[in-house]
């Protein structure tokens, strides 16, 4: 019973402050409830502001940073991709640039039938003494047949496949051309040598060579045509007891940086002898 009527009692003073507050609002006059009511409400609200403040900034920097890592991976899959851009357009100026030297050396020749190829493949354990190109029979290529850069003879062909081809580089021991200097036109052989690129022999002991002649093939023999660069001297070899004397020739070709070459068609050599 004491229940309900307390109940009672406490809906009547609500009624009661209600009535007071409309009262007060309505005379226009300073209402003793409203700032009772603030001064009660105010510290509370101040402290649950300070409160909220450092969860809402956690909220806050949450998302801030999920926002932050998407951003981030957006740019890295830009510069990725602009990454990849450069370095395909850096690869196609490479490319033009071999083209256009490849272009101006035939120009240069045109008497000479070339044909381009990549190359595919390096000999592993053989010192860069060959390499595989892309072409082969079904594009007309032959064993024996010249290979050349626009700096100069290569090596020549020396096995062939369907769609490949193996060029002897001129550096391998079993290779040998014949030579002349420009300069003085003697002649001579020059050979691969391991461990020092190209060595001219046969020289004879009456001829002067010194450092820096040009090294030209002479068609001797009939295996590379006439006036093929070879290189040019850096050091020459003589001993007055012997009959001829020799030279190391560094080759005018940078045979290992090579990645393309061209492949001389319309020249038909001698029999070539199997490797």
């Amino acid at each position: 019973m004491k229940a309900p009527r307390q109940w009672s009692i406490v809906i009547i003073l609500v009624l009661l402050l209600i009535l007071a507050w409309l009262v007060f609002d309505s005379l226009g006059a300073h209402n003793p409830l409203r700032d009772g009511l603030s001064q009660v409400i105010s510290p509370l609200q101040l402290v649950t502001k300070r409160a909220w403040e450092p969860v809402s900034g956690l909220f806050a920097g949450v998302g801030r940073m999920s926002e932050l890592r998407r951003e981030n991976e957006a740019l890295h899959a830009e510069v990725s991709e602009l990454r990849t851009q450069i370095i395909l357009l850096n690869e196609a100026q490479i490319e033009n640039e071999d083209l256009r030297r490849q272009l101006d050396f035939k120009s240069g020749v045109p008497n000479y039938q070339l044909l381009a190829a990549e190359i595919i493949g390096h000999d592993p354990g053989n010192y860069w003494q060959y390499f595989t190109i892309d072409r082969g029979a079904e594009d007309g290529l032959r064993r024996g047949m010249p290979v050349l850069s626009e700096a100069g003879l290569v090596g020549r062909i020396s096995r062939v496949s369907k769609n490949a081809a193996h060029v002897m580089l001129l550096i391998d021991p079993s290779s040998s051309v014949s030579a002349y200097i420009q300069r003085s036109r003697t002649t001579g052989l020059v050979q691969g040598h391991p461990g020092q690129g190209l060595v001219m022999r046969y020289i004879p002991q009456a001829e002067t060579v010194v450092v820096g002649d040009v090294v030209l093939t002479s068609g001797l023999g009939g295996y590379f045509p006439r006036r093929l660069v070879i290189g040019q001297v850096v050091e020459v070899h003589r001993d007055d007891v012997e009959m001829f004397q020799s030279a190391t020739i560094a080759p005018a070709v940078d045979l290992h940086g090579l990645e393309s070459v061209m492949v001389l068609l319309n020249f038909e050599p001698f029999d070539v002898p199997e490797e």
